[in-house]
């Protein structure tokens, strides 16, 4: 399919949350799709997603993972953010995980690795960089029960040897953060950590507790949700922030948030839901805009802007406005970096809205084709328990049967 007819199918599965800032459906064809590459993990996290099987799953067969990349890329086009993640995808074989981020650059997707860095040494980044990591995502968190951190204050030193093992090999760094009814307090710790290396990291994920997997926890208080993120990050920028003037699939999902940190301070990229929606509807540039560098993203809309006299007026007004607001601060860093917040607030098993369902942005090929990674979750042992024939490159077949027994490799780090 062209990317236009598939932006088209997209938009279509949108139709019941469709607006015209909305993202998906008009500059993407998906938020991302994660491909799981193996069932097991070295921590035992208190809001686990995996299942109870998970640890005795063997990993599915390389053929099959390439076949899944290729789906990516047939279901939703070239350009698409893809997360290599399990599991921990740092306990594959290591040659075997080279070269499938290796080939999900090839067929033209952006493959991030997601992991709790334990096992993403330096030399292992180093080898997936030059095979075409974009992304590195390292989740950290106080659900994780590492030993010798017993907070998220003291977790930011490790944060800070993550940072380290990534600098330099041009990957965009993530932080995957586990939001819970103990840690909620420790919010401004986590975002101020965020801030201070704005330099170093180009996006934050805050993930909300839910019901699902092998997780001890269980569904959070109703008092916890968005907006405890939200206010958190408000409280930061010092300002109400515009959380709905970007939309990326259903507003009960996710919330969105590009800045730009000046100063420590983070300020919106957007903040204006009609001119955004014009925007997309008009320039082409969001579709790889997460991987450029300010200055490259600022002359791509020059250029594109210098063939469009009647957004002139508009762009002047909104840089004015944006320096206004900047104000001290720019003039006290003189210099700006990117860095998005996001929140999933992913649902719990047993209450599943098929409507955001519908609407998902974050999916995950299974043998069967793309599905909602809350609805994975909720019936994953459905998908990694099933046994599967596969195809390898050379036209031999292989029985895949899932189930092995094993010692679990799951452990305190």
């Amino acid at each position: 399919m062209t990317r236009k007819a598939l932006l088209a199918s997209t938009l279509e599965r949108m139709a019941d949350i469709d607006a015209p800032n909305q993202v998906l459906g008009r500059s993407q064809t998906i938020g991302c799709v994660a491909v799981e590459i193996t069932q097991r993990c070295n921590l035992d996290c208190t809001l686990c997603y995996l299942s109870e099987n998970s640890e005795s799953v063997r990993d599915i067969p390389f053929d099959e993972v390439l076949r899944r990349l290729d789906a990516v890329v047939e279901h939703y086009g070239r350009g698409v953010h893809v997360q290599i993640t399990g599991g921990d995808p740092t306990l594959r074989k290591h040659t075997e995980l080279v070269e499938i981020v290796r080939y999900a650059a090839h067929i033209g997707l952006y493959p991030a690795l997601f992991t709790n860095g334990i096992g993403a040494t330096r030399k292992v980044l180093e080898k997936l960089a030059r095979a075409g990591l974009s992304d590195i995502a390292f989740h950290v968190d106080s659900t994780q029960r590492r030993k010798g951190f017993g907070s998220e204050a003291e977790l930011n030193a490790l944060r800070e040897e993550y940072l380290a093992r990534a600098r330099g090999l041009g990957l965009m760094v993530i932080f995957n953060t586990t939001v819970h009814t103990d840690n909620r307090s420790e919010l401004p710790v986590v975002i101020d950590f965020l801030l201070e290396h704005a330099d170093e990291i180009g996006l934050a994920s805050f993930n909300l507790q839910a019901e699902t997997g092998r997780g001890e926890w269980g569904s959070r208080e109703d008092s916890l949700g968005q907006h405890t993120v939200r206010n958190a990050l408000e409280a930061a920028a010092g300002a109400p922030l515009p959380w709905d003037a970007v939309r990326v699939g259903h507003a009960d999902c996710h919330s969105y948030m590009p800045t730009l940190v000046v100063n420590g301070r983070p300020y919106p990229v957007a903040d204006d839901a009609t001119l955004v929606g014009d925007f997309i509807a008009e320039f082409d540039l969001l579709e790889h805009a997460r991987h450029m560098h300010p200055a490259r993203l600022a002359w791509h809309f020059g250029s594109q802007l210098l063939l469009k006299p009647r957004w002139w007026g508009r762009a002047v007004r909104y840089v004015a406005r944006q320096l206004r607001r900047m104000g001290a601060d720019l003039l006290a860093a003189r210099r700006a970096h990117k860095l998005t917040f996001f929140i999933q607030n992913f649902m719990d098993a047993n209450e599943l809205d098929m409507g955001r369902v519908k609407a998902c942005s974050f999916m995950v090929m299974t043998a069967e084709g793309p599905v909602s990674m809350c609805e994975h979750n909720a019936r994953r042992d459905e998908f990694i328990l099933k046994p599967l024939e596969v195809q390898g490159r050379d036209g031999s077949i292989e029985h895949y049967e899932p189930l092995v027994w094993r010692e679990p490799d799951r452990q305190s780090a």
